[in-house]
C-alpha cells in the first residue's frame, strides 16, 4: 500500500494507549491486526500516553502524548500549574507536527467521546480536539473507529468533544446509543456507522475441558474496578465507591461460604487497590487474584470459569467473547446496551447501588440458565464477527481508497 509518489502510507494511532488500561490496549491490538493483515506495507507509529509500553508490547515507534510529564498529576503549586499550562500550549505544536507526518491517523475504539468516568475538559478532550483540528488543517485523515460516546453535560467538555467529532474525517461507533448521543450533541451522523466493539476482533483463547452446566460449582471470576462514579457524581464519589466495595465484598464472602473459588480480575492498574481491599476483608484461600497484562489474559481466565461477574466494559466483552455467562455491574448505559445485544439483558445490576442480596439472586438465576446462555452467546459471537468484517472493509474504503478492497477480516481469518 503506497501513498502518492509511491511512498508507503504513514499511519498514526492515537489515544491513552500503554497507560495501564487493558481495554484501550486491546482496541489498539485489534486495529494493528487489521493493518498488518490488510495493509502490511503501512508504516505505523503512535502518539500515546505510555509510549515505552506500546513500543515494547506492539513493536511500533511511539511518542509521548503530552509535553509536560506531570500531566496526570494534580497541580497544586504555582510552578506545576504554570508548567501544565505551558504544556497545553506546547502540545498544540507537538500534535500538529506529529499529525503532519502521517497520511492517516486512527483513534482505535475507547470511550473517547464520553464522560462516564471522571474527566476534565483540559485533559484528553483537549488532546483529541488538537488531533482532529490538526488533521483538518493539515489535510490528514483522522478516523474515530468504533468509539464510545455519551451525552455530556459539562459545557466545555461537551464543546471539545462535539468539535472533535465534527472535524474527524471518519466516524464509527461501538453501539447505536453512541451515535444517538453524538446526534443529540449536534453532530451530523447520517453517514456514521455502528459496529461491535473492536475488542471482539481479537483472537478467542482455545476452550479447555467442557464444563458441566448441571453442576455450577466451579470457579467464579469477579472483575473489579476502582469505581467512584462519573463526571456528575463527584460530590458523592466516596459514597459510591464505599457502597460498591462493600457490596462486592459481601458478594465474594457469600460465594466463599458456599465453597466456591473466586478469581479477582482487574482491567486497569488502578484497580489493584480494590483487589487488595477484598483480599484483606475476605481471608480465604478460595479467593485469589490474577495479574492480567492483556485482554487475552483476561479471556483465558474467564474461559476457565463457570460464571463471571464484572463491572469494567471490556471485562464484560472478554466474558461474552469467550461464551461465559456474565452478570454485569453497570455504571453506564453502554454496559446495559452490550448485555442486551448479546442476549443477557436480564443480568444487569447498578454499580452505583450494589445490593449484595439482590446480586446473589441474579447470580443464581444466571447459573441456572448457564447451558442455554452459552448457546446464545455462541450464536451472537458469530453475528458479531460478520459485523466486524464490514467495519474493517468500510475503514479500508474510507481511508485507503487506492488499495485492494478484499474483505480484510476474512483474509485475517
Amino acid at each position: 500500500m503506497t501513498a502518492a509518489g509511491g511512498a508507503p502510507v504513514r499511519v498514526g494511532v492515537f489515544g491513552l494507549l500503554g497507560s495501564g488500561n487493558l481495554g484501550n490496549d486491546g482496541s489498539l491490538e485489534a486495529v494493528l491486526g487489521y493493518l498488518r493483515t490488510a495493509h502490511p506495507d503501512a508504516v505505523v507509529d503512535a502518539l500515546c500516553g505510555g509510549p515505552e509500553a506500546v513500543t515494547t508490547r506492539f513493536g511500533i515507534p511511539a511518542t509521548r502524548l503530552h509535553w509536560y510529564r506531570g500531566e496526570y498529576r494534580t497541580a497544586s503549586r504555582a510552578g506545576a500549574i504554570a508548567a501544565k499550562g505551558l504544556g497545553k500550549l506546547v502540545d498544540v505544536f507537538r500534535t500538529a507536527a506529529w499529525v503532519r507526518r502521517h497520511d492517516v491517523v486512527i483513534v482505535p475504539g475507547m470511550g473517547v467521546l464520553e464522560a462516564t468516568l471522571p474527566l476534565r475538559p483540559w485533559g484528553f478532550p483537549y488532546s483529541l480536539f488538537l488531533l482532529c483540528a490538526s488533521g483538518r488543517l493539515l489535510r490528514t485523515r483522522v478516523a474515530l473507529v468504533g468509539v464510545g460516546a455519551a451525552t455530556i453535560g459539562d459545557r466545555p467538555t461537551r464543546a471539545l468533544v462535539r468539535w472533535s467529532a465534527r472535524l474527524a474525517a471518519y466516524r464509527s461507533y461501538r453501539d447505536a446509543q453512541s451515535r444517538d448521543a453524538m446526534r443529540a450533541m449536534g453532530v451530523d451522523t447520517a453517514r456514521d456507522e455502528v459496529h461491535p466493539d473492536l475488542a471482539f476482533a481479537l483472537p478467542t483463547p482455545r476452550a479447555g475441558a467442557p464444563l458441566d452446566p448441571s453442576d455450577p460449582s466451579g470457579p467464579v471470576c469477579v472483575g473489579v474496578m476502582d469505581f467512584h462514579g462519573g463526571n456528575d457524581d463527584r460530590a458523592r464519589a466516596d459514597e459510591i465507591y464505599r457502597r460498591y466495595l462493600d457490596g462486592t465484598i459481601r458478594f465474594v464472602r457469600a460465594l466463599v461460604e458456599e465453597g466456591r473459588a473466586v478469581r479477582l480480575l482487574t482491567g486497569d492498574e488502578c484497580d489493584a487497590s480494590v483487589v487488595a481491599a477484598i483480599l484483606d476483608a475476605v481471608d480465604s484461600a478460595l479467593v485469589t487474584a490474577a495479574e492480567p497484562a492483556s485482554l487475552a489474559d483476561l479471556m483465558k481466565e474467564m474461559a476457565a470459569a463457570d460464571t463471571v461477574v464484572a463491572i469494567r466494559y471490556h471485562n464484560l466483552i472478554c466474558a461474552l467473547k469467550t461464551g461465559t455467562p456474565v452478570l454485569a455491574l453497570c455504571y453506564a448505559a453502554k454496559s446495559d446496551s452490550l448485555m442486551t445485544e448479546m442476549g443477557l439483558g436480564a443480568y444487569c445490576h447498578p454499580a452505583r447501588e450494589v445490593d449484595a442480596d439482590r446480586l446473589l439472586e441474579q447470580f443464581r438465576a444466571l447459573e441456572k440458565r448457564s447451558a442455554e446462555l452459552r448457546r446464545t452467546l455462541a450464536e451472537r459471537n458469530l453475528a458479531v464477527s460478520r459485523q466486524l468484517e464490514r467495519q474493517f472493509d468500510s475503514l479500508t474504503a474510507a481511508l485507503f481508497p487506492a488499495t485492494d478492497h478484499t474483505p480484510t477480516l476474512r483474509k485475517a481469518s
